[in-house]
């Protein structure tokens, strides 16, 4: 079982969820506004007026067979639209209750 943190632009909600659906990928917790920048080249996303848009975040538990497919989905939408923002991060789960 892997974590998957997903930090995304809030336009991608619907898209994301969308695709967890049809990989049957079903529990996650959802923070609708978080805020942040790209380590790299991504705009600042502070909701502030200088900066207006914001992110979203998802954090889901998947089963190992299916990480490498739903990452793959998430970059493929990534790179369509890469000004947006999506990043996503994978933890190994040692145990659950």
């Amino acid at each position: 079982m892997k974590a998957i943190f997903i930090s995304f632009n809030q336009a991608y909600y619907e898209i994301i969820l969308s695709i967890m659906d049809r990989n049957n990928i079903r529990g996650f917790t959802y923070w609708e506004e978080t805020q942040g920048r790209g380590s790299r080249t991504g705009e600042p996303h502070y909701g502030s007026h200088a900066w207006p848009t914001l992110n979203s975040s998802i954090l889901t538990m998947v089963e190992d067979e299916k990480v490498d497919h739903f990452l793959e989905l998430l970059h493929q939408i990534d790179k369509q639209t890469e000004a947006q923002g999506l990043r996503a991060f994978v933890w190994n789960i040692e145990k659950t209750i």
